[in-house]
């Protein structure tokens, strides 16, 4: 799945979660979590860069995505349970502490992660992302209208799983082009067709739709709560030039009220900028953990 990488399953919690690792052994570790409606297979170029550059590196597909379990209740799809799974997972692999990058989804379950466990973040790096708190507690009907798949996905079942089951090639390549400021062309052929093969699955899109259901729920919920916490350790906010969150919202102002050490940067592209920017993204990743 990424080249030079070795595929594995662990059960830290109550089902399998699928990842890679690699690079050498002494390397100073890094997760890197995807998102939505991607696999661990978007890192297939930035995972090898970072290895080569001397980092350990994790790349796991959460719950409810790609070759990870898929559990039934909303609750499980919270960003704390899968950050808790996560958390045990890299303490399985012998990573008490870690440095954390995500992307889309996988960055709002890595800002769960490093609120819930200061002492195992090292590091943090959230790609184009404002809070979820932020973008549902003062949505814009911009952002409504770019984002509106956050309330179409989060529909009873099984209505969203029914219309995407129809034709989930047509659906969630509209998520990627739609608001993602991309072509097709301009996704790794590999990486598209791992992501099709997971997104074709009725488990997969049931797994997904629980994911933003819980972001109206128990993510919401546990956001309120510590809304105004600030972030210890050191975080690098990344963002698309092209994408919404750059149009809509000041980046740098959005993450310096939820950080005490801040860099942000905008790389070429829209939201999608890890698969169609990889080497740019992939040298930002490796400046900010180098430093």
């Amino acid at each position: 799945m990424i080249a030079g990488f070795t595929n594995a399953v662990a059960r830290p919690a109550g089902g399998d979660v699928a990842y890679s690792i690699g690079g050498p052994e002494g390397g100073a570790p890094v997760l890197l979590l995807h998102g939505f409606p991607q696999t661990r297979a978007m890192w297939g170029h930035v995972a090898p860069a970072l290895a080569a550059a001397g980092h350990r590196v994790i790349c796991a597909d959460m719950r409810g995505y790609g070759d990870s379990w898929k559990p039934d209740a909303i609750a499980d799809y919270s960003f704390r349970n899968m950050g808790a799974e996560m958390l045990a997972l890299m303490q399985g692999l012998g990573f008490a502490r870690f440095d954390l990058v995500g992307h889309d989804r996988g960055a709002r379950c890595a800002h769960r992660m490093a609120l819930d466990a200061p002492d195992r973040v090292r590091s943090l790096a959230v790609m184009d992302i404002v809070p979820t708190h932020l973008l549902l507690s003062q949505l814009t009907r911009q952002v409504a209208a770019a984002y509106y798949h956050w309330f179409f996905l989060a529909q009873p079942a099984p209505f969203p799983e029914t219309l995407i089951g129809a034709d989930p090639d047509y659906y969630f390549e509209s998520c990627l082009l739609g608001w993602g400021a991309a072509r097709l062309a301009d996704f790794d052929a590999g990486q598209l067709a791992a992501y099709r093969a997971a997104w074709r699955d009725a488990d997969t899109i049931r797994g997904m739709c629980n994911d933003y259901r819980a972001a109206l729920g128990p993510d919401m919920d546990d956001d309120a709560a510590d809304h105004a916490a600030r972030l210890a350790c050191p975080t690098l906010a990344l963002y698309g030039a092209n994408g919404v969150m750059a149009r809509e919202y000041d980046m740098h102002a959005v993450w310096a009220a939820r950080c005490h050490e801040l860099h942000t940067q905008a790389l070429p592209g829209g939201h999608f900028f890890p698969d169609t920017a990889p080497g740019d993204t992939a040298a930002a990743l490796a400046a900010f953990l180098d430093a």
